[in-house]
């Protein structure tokens, strides 16, 4: 199957629907596929008549129903999606386009500031649509339409092998890599999202985060659905509260700190969340108290998922009912701290640094095999070849898998703090403060220390209008932890750095304390 495929079987099931739905723009399942055809026709004429040539294809936007269509149109021409988030650094934006090596870019006029850097950064740069209107020198998206007049759709036969995506890895430590997703890739993942989390009768989606990650990804399995999409700019969490009760939203992802921040809010409880199915939540786990929480105000509709860019979303999930059980049963309740179980298509281990897969119960890194894999990275053999050893994927977390094949995230390798020569995991010192209620986020880190050598430091982020002490927490801590991993300290600030998508940057946060020496642990 190709990712048009299941667009399009939407649009067989609901063409009168409402498919993608943003502030002052809607398309009906039969208008987007009109429109992603004439797209696509239009690129392959541009192309020279082979969609082959038709190469890699970016959309700069702001979440929108659009932007949306336009990157579908994209991938009907056969041409390789590259994710460009809105909110990102401009810098690493223009430079993703030189890495992914891109063709045509689908731009928003509010970022045609950029457009002279783009030109010059990006050599393979052939053409340039203005999403929302004319602009000076640019072709408008309504001018390429017109030039699909009389075009024949191109309608490409299905390769699991062939490139359809190129998603950046995050480049939070150093240049971005472009990781190739195939379209077999694509299938898996919509596959395994609708074994896990089968569609309501009429869903509605909404993508609040933004539409370049893991909210835009999990909009294909919704599509497939003839679901409603719903589209707002930003996951402000009044925003994505007040939209969950107006459009009746089923299914949602966001990022745990969202979610903090809609329980933290004066009005959580003033919206109507019982139209949810799945809430869904990645990125990192979520403060077992906290996931308690959400399951008593949102219902038992919590769904966590556990990838990245490499395989993408869905390698463990942990269902609703999961979560419910183990809310309500104490025997069950550290399954909160789970990531979930290895979903249908994809194998998980835990192996040391030898190659050996570890016992049930060890700590090592979590591998990953199946159909979720990524085809290496853009143009970066050496690295490719760096997290395929031994013949599994590995995603550089620390893990251990319980009896039952519950999967447990304890921190990243790069992250583990070694104090005195005892090795702390910063995760488990996190779920504990996290767990307190006057906490918003928090990381925790290891400082340069001369006894210690690294010294456990906590940084947090207070709910707003809330208090809490350091003495309060070390003391939470070393009542839950022992004193190894309780933090020697911790420091307070109003908020924590975040990435585009929401994710704390905890690497900011530990570099400030590591700058200039000469080694960083």
């Amino acid at each position: 199957m190709r990712i048009i495929d299941f667009f399009d079987r939407g649009a067989a099931i609901a063409p009168d629907r409402e498919a993608l739905v943003s502030a002052g723009h809607s398309l009906t399942y039969t208008e987007a596929r009109t429109l992603t055809c004439r797209i696509a026709a239009a690129l392959v004429a541009r192309a020279g008549g082979d969609p082959a040539a038709v190469g890699t294809v970016a959309v700069w936007s702001p979440n929108h129903a659009l932007a949306f269509a336009c990157l579908l149109g994209g991938v009907r021409a056969g041409g390789v999606w590259a994710p460009i988030n809105a909110r990102g650094h401009a810098d690493d934006n223009i430079d993703f386009l030189d890495t992914a090596d891109c063709r045509t870019l689908f731009i928003h006029s509010s970022f045609a500031g950029y457009l002279p850097r783009i030109r010059e950064t990006v050599p393979t740069l052939e053409d340039v649509i203005c999403i929302d209107g004319p602009l000076d020198g640019v072709l408008s998206l309504d001018d390429l339409l017109n030039q699909a007049e009389g075009l024949p759709v191109p309608d490409l036969r299905p390769d699991p092998n062939r490139l359809a995506a190129l998603f950046p890895t995050g480049g939070t430590t150093g240049r971005s890599k472009a990781v190739r997703l195939t379209e077999g890739v694509w299938t898996a993942l919509i596959a395994i999202t609708h074994a896990a989390m089968p569609p309501a009768d009429r869903p509605v989606y909404l993508v609040a985060a933004p539409m370049t990650h893991a909210a835009g990804a999990m909009a294909f399995p919704a599509l497939a659905a003839g679901a409603r999409v719903v589209i707002i700019e930003r996951a402000d969490p009044l925003e994505v509260m007040e939209a969950i009760d107006r459009e009746k939203v089923t299914d949602l992802f966001l990022p745990p700190t969202v979610i903090y921040g809609m329980l933290g809010h004066p009005r959580l409880r003033d919206f109507d969340y019982g139209s949810l199915r799945h809430f869904i939540y990645a990125a990192s786990p979520m403060a077992p108290d906290k996931l308690a929480e959400a399951i008593r105000v949102f219902g038992p509709v919590m769904a966590q998922t556990y990838g990245q860019a490499e395989a993408p979303m869905l390698c463990t999930f942990l269902s609703p009912a999961e979560h419910a059980a183990a809310a309500a049963d104490p025997a069950l309740v550290h399954r909160l701290a789970s990531c979930g179980r290895p979903t249908l298509l994809t194998r998980v281990e835990i192996m040391d640094d030898d190659g050996n897969v570890l016992p049930r119960g060890e700590r090592g890194e979590i591998v990953v095999r199946g159909d979720l894999v990524m085809a290496g990275y853009h143009k970066r053999p050496e690295a490719t070849a760096e997290v395929s050893q031994f013949g599994w994927h590995h995603t550089g977390d620390v893990g251990w898998m319980d009896a039952d094949g519950f999967v447990y995230i304890v921190d990243r390798k790069k992250d583990m703090i070694i104090t005195g020569g005892f090795n702390v995991y910063s995760a488990e010192v996190e779920n504990v403060i996290q767990g307190h209620a006057a906490v918003q986020n928090c990381v925790v880190i290891g400082v340069p220390d001369p006894k210690w050598g690294e010294a456990v430091t906590a940084v947090v982020e207070p709910v707003p209008g809330a208090e809490v002490t350091a003495e309060e927490l070390i003391a939470l801590c070393r009542s839950k932890l022992g004193p190894v991993k309780t933090p020697k300290s911790v420091l307070f600030e109003e908020a924590l750095p975040r990435s585009p998508v929401g994710k704390i940057l905890k690497r900011a946060v530990r570099d400030r304390f590591w700058s200039g020496r000469d080694r960083l642990v």
